[in-house]
């Protein structure tokens, strides 16, 4: 059976690759290296506080309100903060820490090494469109052995435009000499691929992992597993 459409773009982090798993294992072998254990008695609280910030800080960086260099410090001061440990430079080389532990970490979201292979075997060319960090980003897919599975990868970072800005995606389908109305965009932010998606005219599939309450806009199918793109697809 044809496909209803003929390109695939995809996010990366928390779409196809468990940006959440990967992150926690790498920041508790930080915790302990640094040995955060001594000012954070309670990794899980360690945690909590880096993901809520972090997820804040992506936001602005999205919206263009702070740079790279910024959130990579940030992040991690926010921590050091709490424990009372002002540290600019040693927020710094945990930030260093993290990202080169992180790229080794291949855990994929559920169902994402079925979809890759379900794509393949339709000849449906996919493409990553992600706002992450270009020296990292690579690593990832290397790493996790997912690399050859894409046809292109778009990184706002290369094209000087962050999703959802409408440029990244037409970028992507300039890459693919495809046509908006052939090709469906999945990611897990609502804000950034969806909304970034329907802005440059693609159908979208929101994968709701946080089980977000929000009213989809139409040309957008909200999933909670990517067992459930097999069907649209």
């Amino acid at each position: 059976m044809k496909s209803r459409y003929n390109y695939i773009f995809l996010d990366l982090d928390d779409t196809i690759w468990d940006f959440h798993a990967n992150a926690k294992a790498s920041l508790h072998d930080v915790y302990f290296d640094r040995k955060l254990n001594e000012h954070y008695p309670d990794f899980e609280h360690f945690f909590h506080l880096y993901a809520r910030r972090n997820l804040e800080l992506w936001s602005q960086y999205g919206q263009g309100l702070i740079t790279k260099d910024y959130l990579i410090v940030e992040r991690f001061r926010h921590l050091l903060s709490h424990a009372g440990i002002q540290a600019h430079e040693m927020a710094l080389n945990m930030n260093t820490d993290f990202l080169d532990i992180l790229s080794t970490k291949t855990i994929l979201m559920p169902y994402a090494g079925e979809l890759l292979e379900y794509c393949t075997a339709r000849h449906l060319p996919m493409t990553i469109i992600s706002n992450g960090f270009t020296e990292v980003q690579y690593r990832k897919l290397r790493n996790s052995n997912i690399e050859q599975y894409f046809t292109h990868v778009v990184l706002s970072e290369a094209v000087g435009a962050l999703k959802p800005s409408r440029e990244i995606f037409e970028y992507a389908l300039k890459l693919n000499n495809a046509r908006a109305d052939e090709t469906l965009m999945i990611g897990d932010s609502f804000d950034a691929d969806i909304l970034g998606a329907v802005g440059a005219g693609i159908d979208a599939v929101y994968l709701n992992n946080t089980r977000r309450d929000i009213e989809i806009p139409e040309k957008v199918t909200q999933i909670s597993s990517l067992k459930e793109v097999f069907g649209l697809i």
